[in-house]
């Protein structure tokens, strides 16, 4: 039987990418998935994010798999979306057995030349929509008495990074989240545990190259420098990883960071 036969993942950030990878990875291991995505550009960063072509094609896939996907455009940023969507999740499918919050922004800037509203718009999309989609989604899990949540975060929610600080700022947070929501959520069964990456080949590098003006291994270099001799790890290693800390084989694991870094971290 496939390990996650019968369960619910909401995945932000869905359309592409990690998420995306992870969605696929949840269904073919029988979860129904619930895909959230802004599936639109925003003004800042101003690179391309997840389509509503991108989303279509993801729910199309999942129910090629077998399983069911609700694909949903949303802000992580506005309550009535996060709103609707756990409302809608609940109608159709009545749990909601894993959070992956996924969506994320990144760029770079110098702590002092960063405009006011771009440090707002990396802190709200990566700290604040990863509380505001939670607080919807807590509930559901304390009254069916289990649940996890994964909060994606960075070899930067560990470490400081050059023209980054806005962005390592938000990772950080999100360390802090998953330690509360660990401590707050253990009586009712509830794992919370946070994942560091190094750098993920994804679209976003693309388009951090584009508005840096220069090549996606430049960016991947200069964001890791990772000890083994590889610029990135692929989607689907972050995939394999969540796929472990949502199953039954980490069931006593929350609290903690998981590392997925090809050795950054030992340098």
């Amino acid at each position: 039987m496939a390990e996650f036969a019968g369960k619910v993942a909401f995945i932000t950030g869905a359309a592409h990418g990690q998420g995306r990878a992870v969605a696929l990875a949840l269904a073919e291991e029988g979860a129904n998935i619930v895909a959230f995505d802004v599936a639109k550009n925003l003004s800042y960063p101003a690179y391309t994010f997840g389509s509503s072509g991108e989303l279509d094609s993801l729910k199309e896939a999942i129910e090629a798999l077998g399983t069911r996907c609700l694909a949903i455009a949303g802000d992580v940023r506005n309550d009535a979306d996060i709103s609707r969507a756990v409302e809608q999740t609940m109608s159709d499918f009545g749990r909601i057995d894993l959070l992956f919050n996924n969506a994320g922004i990144c760029a770079y800037g110098l702590a002092h030349e960063l405009q006011e509203e771009e440090w707002d718009a990396m802190l709200d999309i990566n700290l604040k929509g990863a509380w505001l989609v939670a607080r919807r989604v807590i509930p559901v899990m304390m009254e069916q008495k289990s649940g996890v949540i994964i909060n994606n975060s960075s070899i930067a929610g560990l470490r400081g990074m050059g023209r980054l600080s806005h962005y390592a700022a938000s990772k950080w947070g999100l360390v802090g989240l998953t330690k509360s929501w660990a401590i707050e959520l253990a009586h009712y069964h509830i794992r919370v545990i946070s994942i560091h990456p190094t750098g993920v080949n994804t679209p976003m590098n693309d388009g951090l190259a584009a508005l840096e003006g220069t090549t996606t291994q430049a960016i991947a270099e200069r964001s890791a420098g990772n000890l083994l001799p590889i610029p990135w790890v692929e989607p689907d290693d972050v995939a394999g990883m969540v796929l472990y800390l949502a199953s039954d084989k980490a069931r006593y694991v929350t609290g903690s960071q998981f590392v997925l870094d090809a050795g950054l971290l030992t340098r």
